[in-house]
């Protein structure tokens, strides 16, 4: 499998990224874990001012293969949700690291990013699952 892992981004073991901008982040899911997933056809609203635990349940999204979860990378305060997915789940599918993000939060201890992998790690990792 042919995947894109992009440099600047921190990834867990689950196969979802976190982009850190300032005091908030992004967050959406690897292109392992969508072109795992297949088509995307929906993807739960999660709701702003949510607190959320590094590692713990943030969403779930549901394909035409699968339901799964999506956990936090980093612990903090839901702030948005991207509401283009309301209309258009596909974009996870097509374009998981820009357009396809899913929730943004306050991160709440940046510390937290020593238990992510960097892109390197995370393409060792991904290798070791095929």
């Amino acid at each position: 499998m042919d995947i894109t892992i992009l440099e600047g981004y921190l990834y867990t073991k689950e196969h979802e990224w976190v982009r850190i901008e300032g005091p908030k982040a992004k967050i959406g899911i690897s292109d392992y874990a969508q072109q795992k997933l297949g088509d995307i056809t929906y993807i739960d609203p999660t709701e702003p001012g949510k607190k959320v635990k590094q590692f713990e349940f943030l969403t779930g999204v549901e394909s035409v293969k699968a339901a799964s979860d999506i956990y936090a990378p980093l612990s903090g305060t839901i702030t948005a949700f991207n509401t283009d997915l309301d209309d258009a789940p596909e974009l996870v599918n097509k374009a998981c690291y820009t357009d396809g993000w899913i929730a943004e939060i306050e991160v709440a201890d940046p510390g937290e990013t020593k238990n992510l992998m960097d892109a390197a790690a995370y393409k060792n990792y991904t290798a070791g699952l095929e």
